[in-house]
């Protein structure tokens, strides 16, 4: 068997709950042939880059799935025939990430960032200022 990792993205006007139990169905689909799915990750309703059928926002899932490549196949025909999915990504991978993927890591807020120091700009500004005043008068 192999590891694929699938990202999936349902239309924004589905509630999550109904979200879940499509995932649900598609790991049932590969469940049910031998497969196993190591990690669900539940991204949230994301804004999407560009529109996708007229949607703006979509519900992001993420799952690591270890299946033969004719269930995934199936699995892979059975999400383009469903309405609620705008778009789905296949990829082989070696091994499964244990912990949470990058989307799931929590970022630094804008308070703990740290910042470059510029120095006052105002005393750089003054300076120059009266550094031109003294070439002007020919000082």
């Amino acid at each position: 068997m192999r590891l694929y990792e699938c990202v999936i993205i349902a239309r924004q006007d589905v509630s999550s709950g109904h979200v879940e139990e499509l995932v649900k169905e598609f790991c049932a689909i590969i469940e049910n042939d031998g497969g196993s799915i190591q990690k669900r990750e539940y991204w949230g309703l994301r804004t999407l880059a560009y529109r996708i059928k007229k949607n703006r926002k979509g519900h992001y899932i993420l799952l690591n799935i270890e299946t033969e490549p004719a269930t995934l196949a199936e699995f892979e025909r059975i999400m383009g025939l469903n309405e609620d999915i705008l778009r789905f990504m296949t990829i082989s991978i070696e091994s499964v990430d244990e912990g949470p993927s990058v989307m799931m890591q929590v970022k630094p807020e804008r308070s703990e960032r740290p910042r470059s120091d510029r120095g006052d700009r105002r005393e750089t500004a003054q300076n120059t200022e009266l550094a031109n005043d003294g070439v002007a008068e020919g000082v």
